[in-house]
């Protein structure tokens, strides 16, 4: 999958060592989407190789292309959004036509005018619930 947007936020890398005793380190971003109402989007770069190959900076357009992986833990559910490549600028065709042109409002539609209700002349003022009327147009055929 692959995301377009600025970083915005920069979080402090974060490292520990793994239960078989491997060091690992997590850098974590913040990336606002270039849509028309932007969303934030949390995520990380994990491995000390792919930090270095993959530098972000603060107001910088990227590409994103990520994995989404969701684990329990003690009964609850928790997700991460893992990049595995990070490309400097909108590489995606989709995301250079939308950064490019505004997005489209639909034209609205013309108003017809308010449809007045035809009036039958032989029934204009004929109450249909009205029993002393002599006219047979107001009785039902069955």
């Amino acid at each position: 999958m692959e995301i377009v947007g600025k970083i915005i936020q920069v979080l402090p890398e974060q490292s520990g060592v793994g239960r078989n005793g491997n060091p690992w380190k997590v850098q974590p971003y913040v990336l606002e989407t270039l849509d028309q109402y932007p969303r934030k989007v949390h995520f990380e770069v994990f491995g000390e190789d792919r930090i270095k190959q993959n530098p972000c900076a603060i107001d910088q357009l990227v590409t994103v292309s990520f994995d989404i992986e969701s684990r329990e833990f003690n009964g609850r559910w928790y997700t991460s959004i893992r990049a595995w490549r990070i490309q400097q600028g909108d590489t995606t065709q989709q995301g250079a036509v939308a950064a490019a042109q505004p997005v489209a409002q639909p034209a609205a539609a013309p108003v017809a005018p308010a449809a007045q209700p035809m009036e039958n002349p032989a029934t204009a003022n004929v109450d249909p619930f009205d029993a002393t009327t002599d006219d047979d147009s107001s009785q039902l055929p069955f």
